[in-house]
């Protein structure tokens, strides 16, 4: 079952190199610290050196190792500029215009995974997630055969038998009101990163309705997405649409569902819409007494992420792990 430990075996194994968009923020560079501590990830530092090691002297934070990489002075800078130049030529973009872009952190980070200074990217503690997710979308672009970028969070508790308890829910953070077909992709996204963090997958598309027993728009968008995902992978166990109690209580599925394999032990949770998905998790993390990791960022050719701004140094630290392990 999942810990961190299992994640830090895999990175040991192959040690990576993770960029933070945002290098003079304090707990960036208190996380940079633990990281550098230790010999599985790499911290690199986007920022002016002098004004990065100034801000972690003041608070204290040792960051010697640390790769510091400036924008403004930058030995890579031209061939950046002609790599952003071709992807969005289509756009017409100039190399002045590529020049202002790549002169902002996000910009610049995404390009560092681009070329392959870095093997991921961690950033959000001062950017939206939409600062984030579009230098992404615009260079790193989508894997083949993903149309859409969409989130998922892990969410962990201890179990009563000493193992962690492992969920994973999307989408959380990302696709405002998904079609049908983005929600198979969801699903295969969130299903496939559930396997990283030990989760046998088993898929269940939440709804108001439990296989027909309420009517409306949104239950058939979740029954036939349901239907959708078991055609695209029949590898996947998939039940939908299902209301919550009968995907996770044995008791309600042996009533209202009693041939569905998935009711009553699901662990990986479809929403509707952004709505219901950031309610859900965050509901189980205040209430349900879960750590929440996430957002995590599903369908991108390279593994990117984004904080919440009032995130804090472990929460960045946990996350660096994690976007790194996906790498």
């Amino acid at each position: 079952m999942f810990g961190f430990g299992t994640l830090i075996d895999i990175l040991k194994k192959n040690p990576k190199k993770i960029v933070f968009t945002e290098g003079t923020d304090p707990r960036i560079l208190e996380a940079s610290s633990r990281l550098l501590a230790s010999n599985f990830l790499e911290p690199i530092l986007v920022g002016k050196p002098e004004e990065i090691y100034a801000v972690a002297s003041d608070a204290g934070f040792n960051i010697r190792g640390a790769q510091i990489i400036d924008p403004d002075n930058y030995e890579r800078m031209d061939e950046m500029i002609d790599m952003l130049c071709e992807i969005r030529k289509n756009k017409g973009l100039t190399r002045e215009e590529a020049a202002k872009m790549l002169s902002q952190a996000n910009y610049f980070g995404t390009m560092l995974v681009k070329i392959g200074v870095a093997d991921a990217l961690l950033g959000g503690a001062t950017y939206s997630t939409a600062d984030t997710v579009r230098p992404a979308l615009q260079i790193i672009k989508t894997k083949p055969g993903n149309k859409i970028v969409s989130s998922c969070f892990i969410l962990v508790r201890p179990g009563a038998t000493g193992d962690n308890e492992v969920i994973a829910m999307g989408d959380c953070a990302i696709n405002i009101t998904p079609s049908e077909d983005d929600l198979v992709e969801i699903a295969a996204e969130t299903a496939s990163c559930a396997r990283v963090f030990g989760i046998d997958p088993m898929v269940a598309f939440l709804s108001y309705s439990t296989l027909g027993s309420g009517k409306g728009d949104t239950v058939d968008k979740m029954r036939n997405a349901a239907a959708k995902t078991k055609v695209a992978h029949p590898e996947l166990p998939i039940e939908g649409e299902l209301q919550f109690d009968a995907a996770v209580s044995p008791r309600v599925a042996r009533t209202k569902c009693p041939q569905s394999e998935v009711a009553g032990h699901a662990n990986t949770f479809i929403f509707p819409d952004i709505n219901a998905g950031n309610i859900g998790y965050k509901i189980a993390q205040r209430m349900g007494n879960f750590e929440a990791y996430g957002p995590i960022l599903l369908g991108l050719n390279a593994p990117i992420n984004d904080l919440s701004r009032g995130c804090n140094a472990g929460e960045v630290y946990s996350m660096a792990i994690i976007t790194a392990a996906l790498a």
